[in-house]
């Protein structure tokens, strides 16, 4: 395919969305290629994730820098020097400028554990079991200035079980992240994603018809 999409992934740890990425772009006929991941920690493990793919790497240590504009702004120019389309976060724990998001816009997306609009921030899981909800998920979304803000890609849910903690619906959800956000990357390769007074549709995209109750009440 001669049109690939061109992606930078930024990370800080371990990379199991990386990863995630990483499978999913090796698949013939993915519209997409990952061609830069920036981590900001030296030794995330992400890292190694990627060297083993034969995709280059950057850290860009923010301790580094005098104010988080002067890091975005590296970050930018090694984005920009290697010709990335879209920018992945994926588990990056540094909160990114306005003048980077704003730069970015529509090519910068992120995946949040929960539901979005709902839980924003941390500790989403213990959130959501303390709040007694009985569907949780993740969210895949563009990214906009205000924190775990954006319009809505993907979303995939999950069922919350009785004896579930913060671990076990983590990993949960977290199956579910591995699927819903190569989804969004490949949807956004394939030109059938828009944006539109701050909703995103898509073009051909199926809906699920398949409805998630909890409890049944069988």
């Amino acid at each position: 395919m001669t049109d690939m999409l061109k992606v930078g992934v930024l990370i800080s740890g371990r990379g199991t969305n990386l990863q995630a990425l990483i499978d999913a772009c090796a698949q013939p006929g993915f519209p997409a290629i990952i061609s830069l991941v920036i981590s900001n920690v030296d030794d995330a493990y992400g890292l190694q994730r990627a060297e083993k793919a034969g995709i280059a790497t950057k850290i860009i240590r923010h301790q580094s820098f005098d104010s988080r504009a002067d890091f975005d702004a590296a970050i930018d120019a090694a984005l920009k020097k290697s010709g990335i389309n879209l920018v992945c976060l994926a588990g990056f724990m540094r909160l990114l400028t306005g003048e980077f998001v704003n730069a970015w816009q529509d090519r910068l997306i992120n995946i949040h554990p929960s539901l979005l609009p709902a839980f924003k921030g941390l500790d989403t899981y213990q959130r959501a079991l303390d709040a007694g909800v009985k569907i949780a998920g993740c969210t895949v979304h563009f990214v906009r200035v205000e924190m775990d803000e954006g319009p809505i890609i993907v979303q995939a849910a999950v069922p919350i079980l009785p004896g579930d903690d913060s671990d076990r619906l983590a990993a949960r959800i977290l199956e579910k992240e591995h699927i819903a956000y190569p989804l969004a990357l490949r949807l956004i390769a394939e030109g059938k994603v828009a944006v539109a007074d701050e909703v995103v549709r898509v073009d051909n995209g199926a809906p699920s018809t398949e409805s998630l109750i909890n409890p049944s009440g069988d």
